[in-house]
């Protein structure tokens, strides 16, 4: 038979159930064990202590009857004591005893006792100073009696002892009714501590388990599942955060799988340019014209190649913390301008214009200038890349401020649609799928000018163009 879920989780030797019985449930069964046993002792103890106390006090009344007797008619007295116990009232509860020379003389109930009266009450009251004796404990018939013996003074007519006994079986049936119904109960308040505690620990252990089976998806690359949130308490919290969660792997994964596919046709493009052009050279080795053109692309495609590979060098560098700077002074118009210069003809090829305004002079700042050419080169890259024939890309260099230099780079293209600029600068990120890049290149530019101590601004209209503002501060102080 296929065991139930209760019985799988206990079976486990480190199950969150198994946990709450030993540490919680089996806490809580002593200490009502210990209770039960306790309450038990105290209520059997009490009522013996008022059963006794019962029969002493009898006991007292029946000494003051006695005791005026003696001292009135001495001579009597023997009569009085045979009278007491024949005329003893309680006779049903309490039997009383005349004893003399260690035998029952005469009883209230008439028949002999049938045991043995020297017994440990009878002792004590023959024996001590108070002349009173008390037992408590079970005649050899088993029945549980509470008894009180007194002296009598001596001359007493053959007398010696007036012995008082109570049985207490109603008192131990009152008693084990009682224990019984403490113990009814605490096996109730287990039970029931028992289901709502399962139910609990349950109510925690399934979810758990279920988002263990979802974790176990996901680290296998399944992020198309979700968890079904049934509460509003920290395991539903925790069933949004590990769907948050999933989304974003799976939104990673998407646009990792996304960068791999573009990468591996960016790097492939070159890569047949640069094979196809060396066989045709190697094919007509005298035709200059051939040889001079295919070299030029095998250089183009090269540098392209060596841009892609450092750019990705750079990622793997920041994702690492070892990406640094090498910061010293210089003049920022003058690596902006080369990046200008890059791209003009490959944009006039492309039947794309680039417009540079360029500023008499702006202030030297302290940086790292093969990076900051890596960025100017990325930006205007951007701009060319996502900017059809016929279109314009504009450089802008100047001062935002006395203490801020800024250089906008502005184009005709596609642009970017509203729902994909916030992200636009997120590692693997492409808006547009239809043009080159591996799309690390924005990210890692945005990493080098916030190093620099500056900012990228991204402002852009779909089907108009985008403007990317770089600015930086005058003073770069490195750290």
């Amino acid at each position: 038979m296929k065991p139930t879920f209760l019985q799988t989780l206990i079976s486990k030797r480190n199950s969150t159930l198994r946990r709450w019985i030993i540490n919680n449930f089996l806490v809580i069964f002593v200490i009502l064990v210990g209770l039960l046993l306790s309450g038990a002792i105290l209520l059997r103890s009490y009522y013996y202590d008022s059963a006794r106390q019962y029969v002493n006090s009898r006991m007292n009344t029946v000494a003051g009857l006695l005791s005026r007797s003696y001292s009135d008619a001495r001579d009597n007295y023997s009569t009085e004591v045979r009278n007491t116990v024949v005329n003893w009232t309680e006779a049903g509860r309490i039997e009383l005893i005349a004893v003399g020379q260690g035998n029952a003389v005469i009883t209230s109930s008439g028949f002999a006792p049938g045991y043995d009266l020297n017994t440990k009450d009878l002792r004590d009251a023959l024996a001590g100073q108070t002349g009173y004796g008390y037992f408590t404990g079970k005649l050899p018939s088993g029945e549980n009696v509470v008894a009180v013996s007194l002296r009598l003074p001596e001359n007493s007519g053959g007398f010696e002892a007036m012995r008082m006994m109570s049985s207490l079986s109603d008192i131990d049936r009152q008693v084990d009714g009682i224990i019984l119904a403490m113990i009814i109960v605490s096996a109730c308040i287990m039970i029931l501590i028992a289901a709502s505690g399962g139910y609990f620990v349950r109510s925690i252990v399934v979810p758990v388990k279920s988002l263990a089976v979802m974790a176990g998806r996901y680290a296998k690359g399944d992020f198309s599942v979700r968890i079904a949130k049934k509460t509003d308490d920290e395991i539903g919290e925790l069933c949004d955060v590990i769907n948050k969660m999933a989304e974003d792997l799976q939104t990673a994964d998407s646009i990792k799988n996304e960068f791999i596919s573009s990468v591996s046709h960016e790097l492939r493009t070159p890569l047949t340019a640069i094979k196809g052009w060396s066989e045709t050279i190697e094919s007509f080795p005298d035709d200059r014209e051939t040889i001079t053109k295919g070299m030029h692309v095998i250089r183009i495609e090269t540098e392209r190649l060596s841009q892609m590979v450092e750019e990705l060098l750079d990622f793997s560098r920041m994702q690492n913390g070892k990406f640094s700077l090498q910061p010293a002074k210089m003049d920022i118009l003058a690596e902006l301008g080369e990046a200008v210069l890059i791209y003009t003809e490959r944009a006039r090829q492309e039947g794309k214009t680039i417009t540079y305004e360029e500023p008499d002079m702006l202030p030297f700042i302290v940086g790292d200038k093969n990076r900051l050419r890596q960025v100017f080169i990325n930006i205007i890259d951007n701009a060319v890349k996502y900017t059809d024939p016929g279109g314009e890309i504009s450089v802008v260099a100047g001062m935002a401020d006395d203490k801020t230099i800024e250089i906008d780079v502005t184009d005709t293209g596609v642009g970017i649609a509203p729902a994909d600029l916030p992200r636009i600068k997120t590692k693997f990120f492409k808006p547009n799928h239809t043009r080159r890049g591996s799309g690390i290149g924005l990210a890692v530019a945005d990493e080098i000018i916030t190093m620099h101590g500056g900012t990228v601004d991204i402002k852009s209209e779909l089907g108009k163009g985008t403007t990317v503002t770089v600015k930086l501060p005058i003073i770069y102080l490195t750290k």
